[in-house]
């Protein structure tokens, strides 16, 4: 199931481009325990395991966690392979994503 034409899939890609987004569980946890992430966005498709660790971690460091289309959909918007989570490193880019989410 891909997300076209989605615009949070879209401002992911954009962040990306700005070199303000991480990918990947490795670099994603970095981010967040290092207070660089203003924004998780983990695949609806990520394993339960993933899910939980990053609920439980983003709660712990009061990061913004959301689960979002697929690892599928999440690489492609980022112009990479499938990846399970991204974190945004922008305050702004972060904000103006949160809106469309809680608009989704």
């Amino acid at each position: 199931m891909l997300f076209m034409n989605d615009k949070i899939l879209s401002l992911l890609g954009l962040a990306a481009r700005g070199r303000n987004l991480v990918s990947g569980e490795f670099s994603t946890e970095k981010a967040v325990k290092g207070g660089k992430a203003a924004l998780v966005v983990v695949g609806g498709d990520a394993s339960d395991n993933t899910k939980k660790m990053f609920t439980n971690m983003c709660s712990f460091y009061k990061t913004p966690v959301y689960f979002y289309a697929d690892k599928e959909s999440l690489g492609k918007a980022i112009g990479k392979e499938m990846r399970a989570s991204v974190a945004v490193t922008d305050q702004g880019m972060a904000a103006n994503i949160i809106r469309h989410l809680e608009e989704s």
